[in-house]
């Protein structure tokens, strides 16, 4: 039996993009903030419960975060939940130019 052989392509580091999502950019940031809120919640052992009475954020908002339904969910948000958590954030913005056919992400 004759195996195909299989082409690897390297991913461009945003799930997102490599399948042409719109908003790319902003889903992955999001992702990023909502993975940082769940070791937060995580590493001091809360509950959705607990964790809004410690940051006065509806518990339903971090069954969501915890789901990655970020569909009502802005960046600004996520930040400010990473905040009232107890944690700061320090933002760092690298722009480049796109490659030779890379498709561009629509905002």
């Amino acid at each position: 039996m004759k195996k195909d052989k299989l082409e690897v392509i390297r991913g461009s580091g945003n799930v997102y993009r490599d399948l042409g999502m719109d908003d790319a950019d902003v889903r992955q940031l999001k992702a990023i903030l909502a993975t940082r809120i769940i070791k937060i919640i995580d590493g001091l052992g809360l509950t959705v419960r607990q964790a809004q009475d410690r940051t006065g954020i509806d518990a339903g908002d971090f069954s969501r975060i915890r789901n990655a339904d970020f569909r009502r969910m802005s960046v600004e948000r996520l930040m400010g939940i990473i905040n009232r958590l107890g944690d700061r954030i320090d933002v760092t913005v690298r722009v480049r130019r796109r490659r030779p056919g890379e498709i561009a992400t629509v905002l």
